[in-house]
């Protein structure tokens, strides 16, 4: 049986700009999505109404029947809207989870001249902060919520490239 902490529903202060009309995918449910596996497309997420998207972020994701849950109401809601169902995600990294930053999180951190994250700070984040940290830091996420982020978790104050 799987069992992944259990995280609570909340929002970042850097997703500010986009979390009252949740035009954009939410850190949290970033989260539930890779835990269930599945693909989420932004367009996707676009064709959502706000209900179906606040009950993404709510909805519980942590035993195997929530994850399946999850991924089933995931997909019948892409179902709904494009007939299409989404993909898989392969290979779940979850960099998250280790006592280390991985160096995707260094190497942003240093791309924005932040200071470096020891290892204790790192372990000091809850899991959803250090998945934040891990998918801002990835190719293809905007870099200005980085800094953002490391501020608004106390790790660092004035970033900037």
């Amino acid at each position: 049986m799987t069992c992944i902490p259990a995280i609570e529903t909340r929002f970042f202060a850097f997703e500010s700009d986009f979390v009252d009309s949740l035009r954009c995918i939410p850190m949290i449910v970033r989260y539930k999505l890779d835990t269930c596996r599945v693909k989420l497309q932004l367009s996707d997420w676009a064709k959502f109404n706000y209900d179906e998207k606040d009950l993404l972020a709510e909805m519980p994701c942590h035993t195997d029947l929530e994850i399946d849950i999850y991924a089933d109401y995931v997909n019948e809601l892409v179902w709904k809207y494009t007939k299409t169902v989404p993909t898989l995600l392969n290979n779940l990294d979850p960099a998250w989870v280790s006592a280390h930053v991985p160096t995707e999180v260094h190497e942003k951190a240093q791309e924005w001249n932040c200071p470096v994250i020891s290892a204790s700070q790192w372990m000091q984040l809850d899991v959803l902060e250090r998945f934040a940290l891990v998918k801002l830091s990835r190719s293809g996420h905007e870099g200005r919520n980085f800094p953002r982020a490391l501020a608004e978790f106390g790790l660092a104050t004035a970033c900037q490239p």
